[in-house]
């Protein structure tokens, strides 16, 4: 998909969220390309598919984070807001792995460079990272790369 069609669909949804009075899905898309208006100012040239996709995840990050913060602090009212906006983030993701294809995908890794313990781990890593890029969340790529070379 091209950048003009993955930000133009962005953009149509939120043009019929915004006819709807559908106020969680205004608030991420909004969020989404606002992010992406400011990278490509950052950058100065046009975002590619790729690169909204990971300012997609970074926004939806952020909601899980929020999510935990606000449950811990008791507002109830703003877990449910941003339950609603990750929900809706969630749907412009693609498949997210499981632990289990991302451990068979580390294990893999690990074979190919002929890692042995912890001090390997940035080989694997390395060479991990731009296979799941945007399937999976690099703290959770971390945990199980760490528990595989533990146990090497």
């Amino acid at each position: 998909m091209a950048n003009d069609d993955f930000l133009g669909k962005l953009r149509e949804d939120l043009k019929a969220a915004l006819r709807r009075g559908d106020k969680p899905r205004l608030a991420a898309l909004r969020a989404v390309i606002s992010a992406v208006t400011y990278a490509e100012k950052d950058k100065g040239k046009s975002q590619q598919t790729e690169d909204i996709l990971l300012l997609v995840a970074r926004e939806a990050r952020q909601r899980k984070e929020s999510i935990e913060a606000f449950a811990k602090a008791g507002r109830q009212d703003l877990v449910d807001k941003e339950k609603a906006e990750l929900a809706v983030l969630t749907e412009y993701l693609p498949q997210q792995l499981t632990r289990g294809e991302i451990t068979a995908l580390a294990q893999k890794v690990i074979a190919e460079t002929g890692a042995r313990g912890p001090g390997d781990k940035g080989k694997v890593m390395g060479k991990l990272m731009p296979q799941v890029k945007g399937k999976a969340e690099g703290q959770v790529v971390n945990e199980v790369v760490s528990g595989l070379l533990q146990g090497k």
